[in-house]
């Protein structure tokens, strides 16, 4: 399910990206009130799908597949662009979050620390 999460995230941030483009600066109703509207539904995906995922592999996951998805947009609907030394870089970019991903204990439920947990570092933090 939290899977499922991150990839309606994404779909949305990349959705919300390419509304950008279209608003032409804010300058278009329509898409930039669809824009803020993707952003909200991609944001409050991805946190929900933190529950389950730990953050350093779910932002790497959200922002690189969203990165390469709009880079390829900008080509098809665009006429952007797409350099040698640009798509070196998408291609590292997507190694670096099959990597995350190959590390072990990146899948599942996260060790991530209770609220009560984190209040206590941070108190603890501010006494020294």
């Amino acid at each position: 399910m939290h899977w499922f999460l991150l990839i309606v995230a994404i779909a949305a941030e990349v959705a919300g990206t390419t509304f950008m483009k279209l608003s032409a600066g804010f300058t278009k109703l329509v898409p930039s009130i669809l824009l803020v509207v993707c952003y909200l539904v991609s944001l409050s995906m991805l946190n929900l799908a933190l529950k389950g995922i730990s953050v350093s592999v779910a932002y790497a996951i959200w922002s690189g597949v969203g990165t390469a998805f709009v880079a390829g947009i900008g080509w098809a609907l665009f006429g952007e662009q797409i350099t040698a030394f640009k798509a070196g870089c998408i291609v590292l970019i997507i190694a670096g979050v099959v990597g995350l991903n190959l590390r072990e204990g990146s899948h599942g439920k996260t060790d991530s620390p209770s609220p009560q947990e984190v209040s206590a570092n941070i108190t603890a933090l501010k006494e020294k």
